[in-house]
Order: C-alpha cells, then structure tokens, then sequence
C-alpha cells in the first residue's frame, strides 16, 4: 500500500488549503482514512477521519468546525479541507488507512501511514 499526502504550504493565519492523499496497492473503498498531524517537538495527533463510504466522519476538537475530510473513492483519494487557518495548525499532515471500515482517532485503528505534507500558518 502506497500512500502520498500533497497540498501543503505556507499560508497566512485565517487562510486555507486543501490536502490530498492518493492512494494505490489496495481497495481504497473498503476501508477507512485518517487524517493526523505532528507539529515540532510535539506527538503525532488525530485530525479527521471518514468512513469507507463517507457515510461517517468525524473530527478532533481543535478542528471542529474549520476542517472537512471527505474521500473520492473512484479516485482512490482522500481530501481534508482546511479553513480559518492558525498558526497551532501548523505541522505535518499524514494520511493513513484503517484497518476496517469505519475508525476512530486511535493509532491503533491504522497500520498504513503515508509520509506528510508540511502545512506552515503565519500569524
């Protein structure tokens, strides 16, 4: 299984951009995706998550309200929206794929990690 998460960059605090994580090697629509993030020096955290057929998502508090995951399984891909932007947001964003169809904000849930995209917020 390859993932590969693009889109990142810098923007100015209040900004967006929309990541990408395209996906090959395995049936993307079985499963679901995550979203995390690592800022420096800090533990990797969970972002977002969406369920197999977009059914379900669901989101860490910090986020709430300003990011949208949703996935395009006939392109194998998987997207997080990101609005309002801050500078706390700024790390690197990983995509990963569940284990089963539906999952949660636990590491355990994933045992497909794609290497990140550096997300920079100015103030």
């Amino acid at each position: 299984v390859q993932l590969q998460a693009f889109g990142g960059g810098l923007v100015q605090a209040g900004g967006s951009l929309r990541l990408s994580c395209a996906a090959s090697g395995r049936t993307f629509s079985n499963y679901a995706m995550g979203w995390f993030r690592q800022a420096p020096g800090k533990e990797r955290e969970f972002v977002a998550a969406i369920s197999w057929n977009g059914g379900s998502t669901n989101y860490a508090d910090s986020v709430k309200g300003r990011f949208t995951i949703s996935r395009d399984n006939a392109k194998n891909t998987v997207y997080l929206q990101m609005n309002s932007l801050k500078p706390e947001d700024t790390a690197v964003y990983c995509c990963a794929t569940a284990r089963t169809g539906v999952a949660g904000p636990a590491d355990n849930e994933y045992h497909y990690w794609g290497q990140g995209t550096l997300v920079t917020v100015s103030s």
